[in-house]
């Protein structure tokens, strides 16, 4: 089963924490936080990237908007996903 953005985070937290020599005590939720939203804003700017690639090699205007409309569905899926991890 996939991990959840939360979990890797949390992962992550618990990393830095060992490279940095602190307690798991020492702001975990601020780091998992710090590094939820630099992943989330990485993936929507990666999104936007991909949409903007994909639309210039795309010369028909059906598959185009086929296109669209499926990049339109992930990403309300992915910010629904990113919504329920709050």
């Amino acid at each position: 089963m996939a991990r959840s953005l939360r979990a890797r985070a949390e992962e992550a937290t618990r990393e830095i924490q060992g490279i940095l020599g602190v307690s798991a005590d020492t702001q975990p939720k601020e780091i998992a936080d710090a590094l939820e939203r630099t992943i989330t804003k990485a993936l929507l700017e990666e999104r936007h990237r991909c949409a903007d690639v994909a639309s210039k090699f795309v010369d028909d205007r059906d598959k185009g908007n086929l296109l669209s409309e499926e990049i339109n569905r992930v990403n309300t899926a992915l910010i629904a996903n990113l919504s329920a991890l709050r």
